[in-house]
């Protein structure tokens, strides 16, 4: 698939805000089906769907950039995002539908292109905005495909004895980043495809797992780091190309979890320390700026909710309190660093909170958040995680959910009203 990708305009115009209307003011999964646009009857804010009606689609992970900036003046942003065959919605168990593909949508436009056709099912969430290319595995295969001119090129084939998977890209895009460990852990997962039960078998184990670098100059494989405790969450910082972030997996309250290591020095260090029974810190991911990440803190587990941040270079802690239907699966941050979003929970997760199914945005204010309710998600089933991103313009938050036709992605305007 060599020839230059046509993205298609959509007619409703998803994301242009001139559309002269105003649109219904309804309950958000209160009628199926929803409209296309709409304006949340208990926030006031504007919804649109940006993809089906038909078939799943899901938005890439919170912590996974989707954005691919425009390179001229004649040119859109762009957003990658997966496309489905009919099938489950749900998050908590492993997924391989062969109709699993990567689309390109215009943000400007709402119109899109499927930008990858293979075979087996694919994986990987890499956008190089530089490079104007996403990288994904298939079987033992990883691939780069260009956005705009949908070239695609093999990248590296793992032999037989290593079972990876490349997960980040580094910030000048010359390195690919994952983990592998054994057949044993694959037939785990095999075995247990609910992660209720494959989570805590996985961390019980203590398999080897092995942090690699892939350089895509010359396709070598190099392996950095090597431990016993199960490796995952592998993120590249997005200013430092040298600095790799990657998590320890597994019952949060049995281990300290956020960690980093450079490609150069090889020596892990750990972010954030438990000091109480049962304290927890999890979900992490990188400030837009490089300086900081920001995680999930509970002290102890389900009773006091923090999203802190520990700045790299000085290991200071900063915390913001939040309330209990305040606390959220993910957190994200706006562009500008202002803002942060979230994507709420069910009374069944953690916090146990019995107002939570929202969509929030959040302003710092002193030591804790102020949140503002963006999405009334109490038709949403959270075994679908909405996984919340923040527009490169920052004006709209980007989620996925399932509101009666099959998992869509929606965007939220920030700004109340009509918005836009």
């Amino acid at each position: 698939m060599n020839q230059p990708l046509t993205i298609l305009i959509a007619a409703a115009g998803i994301f242009l805000a001139s559309c002269g209307h105003r649109p219904p003011v309804t309950e958000t999964g209160g009628t199926h089906p929803m409209p296309g646009e709409w304006i949340d009857r208990d926030t006031d804010h504007r919804v649109v769907r940006l993809t089906g009606p038909d078939g799943d689609h899901r938005s890439f992970y919170f912590h996974n950039n989707p954005f691919i900036p425009a390179a001229s003046p004649d040119e859109n942003d762009l957003m990658v995002y997966y496309g489905y065959g009919p099938g489950s919605t749900n998050d908590r168990e492993v997924d391989l539908r062969p109709q699993r593909q990567l689309f390109a949508m215009d943000v400007e436009t709402g119109g899109s292109v499927q930008i990858t056709r293979h075979p087996l099912p694919i994986s990987g969430e890499i956008a190089g905005k530089r490079r104007e290319e996403v990288f994904y595995q298939s079987g033992d295969s990883v691939f780069s495909t260009h956005v705009r001119t949908g070239e695609t090129k093999p990248v590296f084939v793992f032999p037989d004895s290593i079972r990876g998977q490349v997960t980040t890209l580094n910030a000048d895009e010359t390195l690919l980043a994952g983990v592998y460990s054994g057949e044993k852990k694959l037939d785990l997962l095999r075995r247990m495809p609910r992660k209720g039960d494959y989570f805590t078998a996985i961390f019980e184990a203590r398999l080897p797992h092995t942090l690699f670098i892939i350089d895509l100059e010359n396709s070598e494989l190099q392996e950095i780091f090597t431990d016993t405790a199960w490796l995952n969450h592998v993120q590249f910082s997005p200013t430092d190309p040298n600095l790799l972030m990657f998590c320890h997996e597994g019952p949060w309250h049995l281990l300290d979890r956020i960690w980093t290591i450079g490609i150069n020095e090889r020596v892990p260090r750990l972010m954030h320390r438990r000091t109480v029974h049962r304290e927890i810190a999890g979900h992490e991911f990188f400030s837009p700026d490089g300086r900081t990440i920001w995680f999930d803190l509970q002290v102890p587990r389900g009773e006091t909710f923090y999203l802190a941040g520990v700045d790299l270079a000085t290991g200071e802690e900063r915390r913001y309190a939040l309330t209990r239907n305040e606390w959220s699966v993910h957190f994200n941050i706006s562009p500008g660093e202002k803002l942060f979003a979230g994507d709420g929970g069910d009374s069944s997760q953690v916090a146990r909170a019995p107002d939570g199914m929202w969509i929030y945005l959040f302003r710092p204010e002193g030591d804790s958040l102020q949140a503002r309710k963006l999405v009334n998600m109490k038709n949403h089933d959270y075994r679908l995680e909405p996984n919340v991103h923040f527009t490169p313009d920052g004006k709209r938050v980007i989620f996925r959910a399932d509101f009666g036709n099959g998992s869509q992605v929606y965007a939220v305007d920030v700004a109340p009203g009509r918005g836009g």
